[in-house]
């Protein structure tokens, strides 16, 4: 299925530029609507819920989806600033229609996006989105004035989603004797996962807590570590939590400073998982490192690798029946807790884990040594098709003819931003940069 405006989390682009522009969102909240209201026909009032990040044009595009939505006959309540995975869990507990996030996730404050929830909090299926898709081709129209839809605010949002994380925790632990920093990326999260940690009993340090609407994931977060790692080391904190902007993602630090990644943390729940039973299988994607799927094979657990984006992770989950799953960006999925992946509710899990084994982070993950993996971003014009160019499918079959079994080559193209990247994996760091230079200097376009 060809999408025209979704990618791979959503529509999202430069604020100003299309498709990230009044008009247009306006449109895509009506065509939203109108794909609701005919998928739907037996609801005699539909409602979403729209939240947003911190960025400046996340009023703006309120504004315009609200308008969208209400010309399609939809209500909506607003919840103001709050994480992705909020807007999940909210619009499955009040039974609402679906749920819209304005968020560019980790990117800088000039971007943003649009993502949508169904009514069971999970992501748009791909063929709801091209109809989405079809449905802006159509004339924008509006409903009757009786029909018209109507907005307001969802007071209690944050409180109710605060309450919802605490309950992923065990009954029987807490968190007091722990000394804990959490980077909010001055994003989503700026004021709520400081009082989930505090109120299990943490002493908790915020950081990257006073967004400005311009600060977002600027040099805090969870794409960039070094902040949260300083912080611990100034402190002297047990561990450190860092979400992006959004707080879908997660990476953690622990008392040396010492950088864990979504691949670390997910192996860190899965012995946990283990220790409590059997753990038939663990979805990672095409990014995942080789080291989880052979340790994974050492501890006879299944692993299936899904293409790069938490939802085709939790498409696969849902596919096997199986639970666990996630990136190494810091996306981690755990069905039995939420619909989709959660920066709060993952620290939570990881915390949980560290508690009951009595370990810390570097001695759970002391056995998962990483292969070295090196990753090239390389700018390239929209629609460019890297198999067409004889230089690089020539130069990438060169470096896995080289690398034989001990290591690995994916290319694969952004679906947020005009980006393709190479990543190589090898058996030392300098093998695997030099393989990942020799493809990106190949690349043009």
């Amino acid at each position: 299925m060809t999408r025209k405006y979704f990618g791979t989390d959503g529509v999202r682009g430069t604020v100003g530029s299309l498709p990230i522009t009044p008009d247009f969102i306006m449109k895509l909240g009506y065509a939203a609507g109108r794909v609701l209201v005919q998928s739907q026909p037996g609801v005699v009032r539909h409602e979403v819920l729209i939240g947003k990040d911190t960025r400046i044009s996340g009023y703006m595009l309120e504004a315009a989806l609200e308008a969208g939505f209400a010309a399609a006959g939809v209500d909506v309540l607003l919840a103001g600033p709050i994480p992705t995975p909020a807007v999940a869990y909210l619009t499955r507990a009040l039974r609402l229609s679906a749920g819209v996030v304005i968020s560019a996730s980790h990117n800088a404050f000039q971007d943003n996006g649009i993502k949508f929830f169904s009514a069971s909090g999970n992501k748009l299926p791909d063929e709801v989105e091209v109809s989405i898709e079809r449905e802006l081709d159509k004339p924008m129209q509006c409903v009757p004035s009786e029909r018209l839809g109507k907005a307001r605010r969802l007071e209690d949002a944050r409180g109710r989603y605060i309450e919802f994380c605490k309950s992923t925790f065990p009954n029987e632990s807490d968190l007091r004797g722990m000394r804990i920093v959490v980077d909010c990326a001055h994003g989503a999260a700026y004021h709520i996962a400081p009082h989930v940690l505090h109120e299990l009993g943490g002493e908790v340090i915020a950081i990257g807590d006073k967004p400005n609407g311009f600060n977002i994931n600027d040099g805090v977060g969870a794409t960039a570590p070094a902040a949260l790692a300083a912080a611990v080391r100034e402190h002297r904190a047990d561990i450190g939590i860092a979400l992006d902007g959004d707080a879908d993602r997660l990476i953690m630090v622990d008392g040396a400073g010492q950088t864990y990644n979504g691949d670390q943390l997910l192996y860190v729940m899965i012995k946990h998982r283990l220790s409590l039973g059997a753990l038939p299988g663990v979805v990672g994607t095409l990014m995942t490192n080789m080291a989880v799927e052979v340790a994974l094979k050492r501890m006879g657990v299944g692993f299936a690798r899904a293409k790069v984006g938490d939802r085709y992770v939790l498409e696969m989950l849902l596919e096997r029946g199986w639970q666990l799953g996630g990136e190494g960006s810091g996306h981690l999925l755990f069905l039995d807790k939420h619909t989709t992946g959660d920066g709060i509710v993952s620290a939570l899990q990881v915390l949980a884990a560290l508690k009951a084994s009595g370990m810390t982070l570097a001695q759970s993950c002391a056995d998962l040594p990483l292969f070295p993996q090196t990753l090239i971003n390389v700018k390239v014009s929209p629609g460019y098709a890297w198999q067409k160019q004889a230089a690089v499918v020539d130069e990438k079959e060169l470096v896995e003819a080289a690398l034989g079994d001990t290591g690995r080559v994916l290319i694969r193209p952004s679906g947020t931003e005009p980006l393709l990247r190479v990543m190589v994996e090898a058996e030392t760091a300098e093998l695997a940069n030099t393989m990942a230079r020799r493809i990106a200097d190949k690349i043009s376009g």
